[in-house]
Order: structure tokens, then C-alpha cells, then sequence
């Protein structure tokens, strides 16, 4: 007799308490949670039911983070970040603003600049989102650090970046071997 392939994850639920993958499991298939379900039955435990078809869920992760770049006063830059997690996340951008004594509070982008965008789209793989900002044409206030910050209902995470403006290409360092971002 033939098994049919699940290619699906399940996720297990044992005694009526929702496991994570920390102290749970997630099965590759539904003939694997069955056979987990019947040795447990069989050594006096409850059994192991399905929870849900597919991933477990999981706080997001930055899977590609801003990086720093210098250009020059007029000119047009952007900074992407690529996030992950289930339920897929929200990606927001903020102007980090250092103040007195280190306090640092957060300006919620794009706010009222007419020379900032922000776009976000699902992708490129599943579960991921991208982010960029835009910036054009690029002033002096527009110096400083940008935050990609991404949240879902099991977490947080962001990552940052520093724009930086020049009046000159000339005024950009290049290290011998590296390639400037411009």
C-alpha cells in the first residue's frame, strides 16, 4: 500500500499546549507526526494532534540589512533591507536622531519630506518582505542613520545604516580593494 507525499509541515501539539520549535517539533510529513502520535499512545501519553499545515511561526530576521553610503549633495540613493518571519512582517523605516547624553528617538519615515519615498513588497521569497528608501535629491539634513525596522506578532528585529553627504566625490574614501557604495 502506497503513502501518499505530504509536502507540507505539521506542526506538533502535545497534553493541549501549543509547542514552539524550542521544546516541540515540526514534522516533515503527516505520516511522521502519525508514527510520533502512535509511539506516544503506546507509552501511555496523549497523542500528538495537528496543529496547523506549514511553518511554524517565527519573530522576523533581517536577511539583508542596509548598508552604508556616501554620494553627494543633488544626487539620488536608496538603502533596501530584506526581512523574514511568520506571519510575514511589517517593515517600517525610521531616521534615527541622537540627542543629549546619547538619548536616540526615532523619526517614523517618509513623515513630511517631498524628497523621501518608501516603498515595501512581499518577496522575493516567501514569508519576506523589502524595503527601500529613496532619497532624491539628496541634501545635507538627509545625512545620518536609517533604521529598517521589521515586526510580526512573535517579535521584532531591525538593522541600520548611515547615509553620508559630501559636497565633492572626491571627499569619499575608498579603501584599496573595496568598493565604495555610491
Amino acid at each position: 500500500r502506497l503513502t501518499p507525499v505530504i509536502p507540507a509541515l505539521w506542526e506538533a501539539k502535545a497534553g493541549g499546549s501549543r509547542q514552539s520549535q524550542d521544546d516541540g517539533t515540526t514534522y516533515p510529513s503527516g505520516c511522521q507526526l502519525r508514527a510520533a502520535s502512535q509511539r506516544a499512545e503506546s507509552r501511555g501519553e496523549k497523542a500528538i494532534t495537528q496543529v496547523s499545515k506549514g511553518t511554524c511561526e517565527q519573530g522576523p530576521s533581517i536577511v539583508t540589512p542596509p548598508k552604508d553610503i556616501w554620494n553627494v549633495t543633488g544626487a539620488q540613493v536608496y538603502l533596501s533591507c530584506e526581512v523574514i518571519g511568520i506571519p510575514t512582517p511589517v517593515l517600517i523605516w525610521n531616521k534615527v536622531k541622537r540627542g543629549h547624553y546619547g538619548v536616540q528617538r526615532t523619526e517614523l519615515l517618509p513623515g513630511d519630506r517631498d524628497n523621501l519615498a518608501i516603498q515595501t513588497r512581499g518577496g522575493p521569497e516567501k514569508h519576506e518582505v523589502t524595503g527601500w528608501v529613496l532619497v532624491s535629491p539628496l541634501s545635507k539634513d538627509d545625512a545620518g542613520e536609517y533604521e529598517c525596522h521589521a515586526s510580526n506578532s512573535q517579535g521584532q528585529a531591525s538593522a541600520s545604516a548611515k547615509i553620508t553627504v559630501v559636497d565633492a566625490l572626491h571627499e569619499i574614501p575608498v579603501k584599496k580593494g573595496e568598493g565604495a557604495e555610491l
